[in-house]
Formats: structure tokens, sequence, C-alpha cells
């Protein structure tokens, strides 16, 4: 399983992506790549994937192993055009890929319970696009979207195999603080 993620430095149009693979047995970390290079595409809300996507594609393609599954901070099919990010990165690596974001976008759901594992759909009007999953008890809810090759209970599934101590999965929470340190360093 592997987790991406980007951190940006606008003012500077530096961009700084990383992957992590782990074992999903153990959650230790198998590899770990990263990309650095220019923003390529403006701010536009709706289009992250296109601004994101050069320096993912980059750091993939320097793994030495392939990930059984990609797990995307931000949407895949819960998009209003129902291609986000994971959806994309999906399609141009043909492997499974799932979205998992922190907030509901424009989406709306209902509270899930409050134990770990608890989910709700995540609604665009009367269309299910993802759920609402809590992945610990009484911590705010993530929302799960399917992006390529996968279906929604096991993207959901995943997620929680992937936080068993925090809210975020270890995939893509390892590739948050990454990335945020390859470009601090590249920074310097």
């Amino acid at each position: 399983m592997a987790g991406v993620d980007v951190a940006y430095d606008d003012p500077r149009g530096v961009v700084a992506a990383a992957v992590v693979l782990i074992d999903f047995a153990s959650l230790e970390s198998v590899e770990e790549a990263t990309a650095v290079g220019a923003v390529s595409f403006p701010y536009v809300p709706g289009l992250l994937a296109f601004r994101e996507l050069p320096s993912i594609l980059d750091a993939l393609a320097s793994l030495r192993h392939v990930p059984d599954l990609i797990m995307c901070d931000g949407y895949g099919f819960a998009h209003p055009r129902r291609l986000g990010l994971a959806s994309h990165l999906g399609v141009l690596t043909d492997l499974p890929t799932a979205g998992v974001a922190k907030n509901p976008f424009m989406f709306s759901y209902s509270q899930p319970g409050q134990d770990r594992g608890d989910w709700s759909a995540l609604m665009d009007g009367a269309e299910v696009v993802g759920r609402a999953l809590r992945t610990r008890a009484g911590a705010k809810p993530l929302f799960v979207s399917v992006g390529h090759r996968i279906g929604i209970a096991e993207a959901s599934d995943a997620t929680l195999e992937l936080a068993p101590k925090y809210r975020l999965p270890e995939t893509t929470r390892r590739a948050d603080a990454l990335c945020r340190r390859t470009l601090a360093e590249s920074l310097r």
C-alpha cells in the first residue's frame, strides 16, 4: 500500500510530492520516494489533479516496488466532475487508487455513529459519491471515495486497516510528513 501527498511553496512556485510504501500487515515503511519541481498549473478549484499529478507521477516513477493500492489525500469519484486526483492517478497508472479526504468538500452527509468503523453515505444531492468514515471513536470522520479499480467497501476497509492509531491512514499521514519535510529541505 502506498500513500501520496503534495506540499507547495506558492510564492516560490515550488511543489514537493512524496510517496510512502508500507507493508499492509505490519504497517512498516518499505520504501519512500519524493520529487521536487516547479508548479506547472495554477490553483483552480476542482482541477487540483492537474496541479499535483506531474510531481506525484515523478515520485512514483522513482519507486522500486509497485504498490497494490495508492491512497491519495483527496478525492476520487467524490468530485464535481466525478474524476478527482485519485481517479486521475489510477487511470494514468492503471493501479487501484482511493481518495481519503479530511473534509467533505461540497458534499453532504449525516454524522456516522461515534464508533470506529461507523460510516454514512457521502452525498451529492441524491447520488452517493463516497463515505463519511469514522476511523477513531469520537474523532471527525474522513471522506473516502473510490479512485480506480477498487470498490467503496474495499477502500473503506483499507482505510480502517491503515489507521489503527491515528485518524488518518498511515500511508497518507507519512506521505504528508515526508512531502512537507522535503519541501522545507529543498528551500534551504
